[in-house]
């Protein structure tokens, strides 16, 4: 099953939208295992979201502890979407292993987050007193009962002394805790400074301190240090904890040097890692001093959550933009290992809002309420007292609104809670002030003797216990007592944040609005907006003349349209939980780890150097194909920058290559030919002192350093499209700033490494529509899209179909007798011409038909030009050299129907009957170079990589 027919529906589930599904079945096939069998991931989620509904009904409604109930995980956690055979197997399992699902445990699943879900009070030396807390993510995670969960974080105090730590850690443990603990210093430079002084203003937009600029910058890496210690001492009491299996579930700006760290440790640990807070644009990422280490150590994640599509996009992009790495549909990849990114909108406990209102309590409270503003519309805004809630522009629209409308003076009313939230910071002081001077203006000007139109509290209220019930927001979000009855008599909620991840206070709103319905004005610039903006009115907060209408509109809506609004959102706020947004992403992340498992069986492995050495040790007659751009030259950054400018694009050979690469080819037993698409020139200027062969231009020009170059393309190659080609790439070049091309004489080039990424592939994908419609619509060319560049070649230019032609020049040169008996062959080639690792394999596989066999094959029955050199003697051609009637004929058998198998016999022989290849297979090693989707047998990481083998080939023939 090939993991891209997936990119569509992922990109669904991304964008939050829902996705047709699609149920194929193949009817008499072995391999339908059960009707019920989901097959893709978006079946498979559905199917465990059914599951997940039929065993709440089934449980009472006793609530459980914090780890949950003692059921076994979702038992289908583990299905693949990469290869069928392999799904199959795996249901079958899975099957088997539900059969036995009573007698099976939980798997684990550790919380970590910068806050434990409790609030420490020490009594003495070895008492604590602990208070459970409420939020949204405690809340998510008591409904999520097929897992045992553990919750690691920091208690909010400084336990200095070891029996303190020790007694702390013991009453901890009971609620299921397992603190970490952080000294003062620490807590100042880490939480106070990096985490809210930068990270937490940054992601909202307010950028980075102004202040004293210079001191500010300094501080930046002190506070950067102490961010990742803090996350080194998360990650080793993670460690200490850990047991194979278990999910690991990283949260919020705090810890985004976690998933690195945790990696680092045990690279199989499964690592969630999602923000609860905006992720913003890559234009406001980029400003942060240590953004590329940052964003690589999220990525280190294997699934990394946003609440919306929009902050899932911005993330992507900062990894595109910053990192120069590859975005797709289901998240970034780099170098072939893929960090899914998706958007899992959180929720609340519905049910339990619901509850609450009916409560005698709540209900007396409820009548009271009504009873004291009866005769007058309610409106309610309930926000921390926070610069990015929008508080002081929310009042000044209400403001607005009443000089607009004098006759509804006496009949709203704004009730206004206002959290006081860092009290000791000089900003939120300023605000409080800003605050109260508008309220008292505004209330002065429209207030009387015995009504106000603002009711501003700026407090904490104090907690009846029943409406503790309803008060359950984010983990950050200060508990608001009474809610249930303010809510359950509003006419109008206000939530006007400036910039918000979510802002669960529209859900609790749109909840307890089942009877009233009432209207919910919504900022834009609010998460919640992507879920609830059909129902909501969608304002921008900025816009204050846009607010005042608005709640004009809100107050003198319908009651029909009302009635449609609240529906769509209720609906939408009822289904979509919090218990429902951790269960679905914990079974993301299983989901995750099992297909990278499975992508991981079809990377190719890390070249045995060891192997390879030995083996080159024992040969007598060694090939050495290198290729030359990014496997031999010194490694640049992403972007190819240095100190703010561009690198200059000329190649030049990994200076600690020069020794080695020497030793090498002055060996009698060795021949090394550098294979590239570069042109002859540079192949000139970088190993012209060599004694080494040169194939430039995919091998269409070839020569031995100590001679001219010749060249073997075919005589009916056609180039006069070249002309219109260079036109259209000079006019992209224009319009495409630090983009650049390159006419060779075989194919033509254009490279856009060094430009935005993401405006170079948009030019990209319009050059190929200009190219394919005009200059290339009737040519005889192949169109080779690389990561960064676009090339324009005549048909049939690729290294695997230059190969012959260069070893039969080779063999002829040097009157070659002993057979060739090793092969190393080592490259960053496109995937076009990574035909050159398949052409020397000794053996074809058995159970797949021999594609790039049958198209050399194809490439023999053309006609091969006669070589350019001196002397009139017999000549031996590869296309004399192979048995290719007898391969075509078994291939055509095979694809006939019949049965095939390559044979000994089936391989390149010389007119005498000795091989020219006379490979086995521990004889040859072909390496891709920083490339982990590809045909060859191994893999290298870097260039680096490549200077310490051919390092260790050099001087293991000094010890020979």
């Amino acid at each position: 099953m090939n993991f891209n027919s997936f990119q569509d529906q992922d990109i669904c589930i991304l964008q939050n939208k829902p996705p047709l599904l699609q149920t194929k079945r193949v009817p008499g096939n072995k391999y339908n295992s059960s009707p019920g069998t989901p097959r893709t991931r978006l079946e498979r989620l559905l199917r465990e979201r059914e599951l997940r509904k039929n065993r709440s009904a089934q449980l009472n409604d006793v609530e459980p502890a914090f780890s949950g109930s003692d059921s076994c995980f979702s038992d289908g956690e583990n299905w693949s979407v990469l290869d069928e055979e392999e799904f199959i197997a795996a249901a079958r399992a899975l099957s088997d292993s539900a059969e036995r699902q009573e007698g099976r445990s939980k798997q684990r699943l550790l919380v970590v987050a910068n806050r434990l879900p409790v609030s420490a009070i020490r009594r003495g030396d070895d008492s604590w007193q602990l208070e459970m807390s409420v939020g949204g993510l405690v809340s998510a995670l008591l409904g999520v009962k097929e897992f045992e969960a553990r919750w690691i974080g920091w208690a909010g105090v400084n336990v200095p002394d070891d029996i303190g730590q020790k007694a702390l850690t013991t009453a901890l443990a009971e609620k299921r805790c397992i603190p970490v603990f952080l000294d003062e210093e620490i807590v100042h430079q880490y939480y106070n400074g990096y985490c809210n002084n930068i990270l937490w203003p940054l992601f909202h937009y307010l950028g980075l301190p102004q202040e004293d600029r210079l001191a500010t910058t300094r501080s930046f890496q002190s506070q950067f240090d102490a961010y990742k210690k803090a996350n080194q001492l998360f990650a080793d009491v993670v460690n200490n904890i850990y047991e194979e299996g278990d999910v690991v579930w990283c949260h919020d700006y705090h810890l985004m040097f976690l998933p690195k760290c945790l990696k680092d440790y045990n690279s199989n640990i499964k690592v969630g890692w999602f923000l609860h807070t905006p992720f913003p644009s890559s234009e406001i990422h980029r400003m942060l001093p240590s953004r590329s280490e940052l964003l690589r150590s999220v990525l280190a994640a294997d699934l990394v959550g946003f609440h919306t599509y929009d902050y899932a996009r911005h993330f992507v992009s900062a990894c595109t933009r910053i990192l120069g790495l590859e975005g797709t549909p289901e998240g970034v990849e780099d170098q072939g290992r893929l960090t899914r990114v998706a958007a899992f909108p959180i929720g609340i406990d519905s049910d339990r809002f619901i509850r609450a209102l009916e409560l005698p309590q709540v209900k007396d409270h409820i009548k009271e309420l009504q009873d004291r503003f009866a005769g007058r519309k309610v409106m309610l805004g309930v926000d921390r007292l926070d610069m990015i809630k929008g508080i002081p522009q929310k009042i000044l629209a209400f403001e607005k609104y009443l000089e607009e409308n004098p006759n509804w003076r006496d009949k709203v009313v704004l009730i206004q809670i206002a959290v006081p939230t860092r009290t000791d910071v000089p900003d939120y002081q300023r605000l409080t002030s800003q605050v109260h001077e508008i309220v008292g203006r505004i209330n002065g000007r429209f207030g009387s003797l015995t009504t106000v139109p603002i009711h501003h509290l700026d407090r904490s209220l104090e907690f009846h216990a029943l409406c503790a019930l309803y008060a359950v927001t984010e983990a950050w979000r200060l508990i608001i007592p009474c809610l249930p009855g303010i809510f359950s008599c509003l006419d109008v909620a206000l939530v006007t944040s400036l910039r918000d991840g979510m802002n669960l206070v529209s859900y609790e709103f749109v909840a307890c609005q089942d009877s009233k319905k009432g209207v919910l004005i919504l900022s834009e610039f609010a998460g919640a907006a992507q879920s609830l903006g059909a129902g909501a009115v969608l304002v921008n907060p900025w816009n204050i003349t846009e607010v005042a209408a608005s709640i004009g509109y809100a107050l003198n809506m319908p009651a029909d349209e009302r009635e449609k609004r609240h529906h769509h959102n209720f609906m939408h706020v009822t289904t979509h939980t919090s218990q429902e947004w951790a269960a679905t992403f914990v079974s993301e992340l299983n989901d995750t780890t099992v297909e990278a498992q499975l992508r991981t069986r079809q990377v190719p492995p890390l070249l045995p150097i060891k192997a390879a050495v030995d083996s080159f040790l024992q040969s007598k007659n060694r090939l050495l194909i290198l290729g030359f751009n990014a496997a031999l030259t010194a490694p640049m950054d992403s972007l190819g920058r240095r100190g703010g400018h561009i690198r200059e694009m000329e190649l030049k050979l990994h200076p600690d290559l020069e020794g080695p690469l020497k030793k090498l080819c002055d060996d009698p037993m060795t021949t090394v030919v550098v294979l590239s698409g570069s042109d002859r020139s540079a192949l000139d200027e970088n190993f012209g002192e060599y004694n080494m062969w040169l194939a430039a231009e995919n091998g269409m020009f070839l020569r031995l350093t100590a001679g001219e170059w010749m060249t073997t393309m075919p005589e009916n190659l056609n180039m006069d499209w070249v002309d219109s080609v260079k036109h259209v790439f000079e006019y992209f070049t224009e319009r495409t700033p630090r983009s650049h091309f390159e006419v060779r004489e075989t194919s033509i080039v254009w490279n856009y490494k060094y430009a935005d990424l993401e405006f170079g592939r948009l030019q990209a994908r319009d050059m190929l529509q200009h190219l394919w419609s005009g200059p290339i619509s009737n040519a005889s060319v192949d169109v080779v899209q690389g990561g960064r560049s676009v090339e324009v070649r005549a048909v049939g230019v690729t290294k695997g179909a230059a190969i012959d032609r260069i070893l039969g020049e080779i063999v002829h040169n040097t009157g070659m007798k002993a057979p060739i008996d090793y092969v190393l062959c080592i490259g960053h080639f496109l995937q076009k011409d990574e035909d050159v690792y398949t052409f020397f394999e000794p053996e074809l596989p058995f159970e797949s038909p021999p594609v790039t066999r049958l198209k050399v094959a194809d490439h023999f029955r053309t006609s091969v030009p006669q070589l350019p050199t001196g002397g009139s003697e017999s000549k031996v051609h590869f296309k004399k050299q192979r048995s290719l009637s007898s391969i075509e004929r078994k291939v055509t058998n095979y694809l006939a129907g019949g049965i095939w198998r390559p044979t000994k016999h089936d391989r390149m022989i010389v007119n005498e009957g000795s091989s020219v290849l006379d490979l086995k297979g521990d004889n040859y090693f072909s390496c891709a170079v920083s490339r982990k989707r590809s045909h060859a047998r191994y893999l290298l990481g870097s260039s680096s990589d490549v200077v310490l083998l051919l390092k260790e080939l050099a001087e293991c023939l000094l010890t020979r």
